[in-house]
C-alpha cells in the first residue's frame, strides 16, 4: 500500500470521488524527453493509450483544456470548433504553472487550480483504460475513460490532426 506522501493531489481527488485508478510511476533522468512517447515506453503502454493534456486560450480570452492521445497532435481548427471559438492558440509555457498549478510534463486534466472547459479526443471512447498525468513529472494514473470524462466534466470530439 502506498503511503499518503506518495499520492499526488490528482490521486487524492480520485480517492475523494471514489474513482478507481491504477497509479504508475517511472524514473525521469536528466535529459529525458517529457513527451508522451517516453512516458508510454517507460510504462509499457502504447502511445495511443497515454493522453497528454494541452492548455489553450481562445480568441475571446477564455481558457480550454484538450486531452489527446500520444499518437496525435491537437488540430487547432477542430479544437476551436469543439468549444465554439473562432480560433485558439496554445498558452505560453510561462503561463502554465500560474494558471493550472502544474508544470510542463506534469499537467493533468484533473485538479487544475480552476475548472476549464475540457475536451477529450473521441478516440478515448475506444479504450478500456486511459492513462493521463497524475500531476507530477514521472507520475501517471490509469483509469476508465468514462470516469475521466465525468470527473473533468469533459465532452469528447474529434480534435486531432489526421495522420
Amino acid at each position: 500500500m502506498k503511503s499518503s506522501e506518495d499520492k499526488t493531489n490528482v490521486m487524492r481527488l480520485l480517492d475523494k470521488a471514489k474513482i478507481s485508478y491504477i497509479p504508475h510511476a517511472f524514473a525521469v533522468e536528466e535529459g529525458d524527453s517529457l513527451d508522451v512517447h517516453t512516458a508510454a515506453q517507460k510504462l509499457g503502454k502504447q502511445p495511443e493509450e497515454v493522453f497528454k493534456t494541452l492548455v489553450t486560450k481562445g480568441a475571446k480570452g477564455g481558457y480550454f483544456v484538450f486531452v489527446v492521445p500520444g499518437t496525435g497532435n491537437l488540430d487547432l481548427k477542430k479544437a476551436a470548433k469543439a468549444v465554439g471559438e473562432k480560433s485558439i492558440e496554445m498558452i505560453k509555457l510561462a503561463e502554465l504553472l500560474p494558471l493550472t498549478g502544474y508544470v510542463h510534463g506534469g499537467c493533468s486534466p484533473v485538479g487544475m487550480k480552476k475548472s476549464f472547459p475540457t475536451v477529450i479526443d473521441e478516440s478515448v471512447l475506444n479504450l478500456s483504460t486511459v492513462t493521463v498525468s497524475a500531476g507530477k513529472i514521472g507520475r501517471q494514473i490509469e483509469l476508465n475513460p468514462a470516469d475521466l470524462i465525468k470527473l473533468t466534466r469533459a465532452k469528447t470530439a474529434d480534435i486531432v490532426t489526421a495522420e
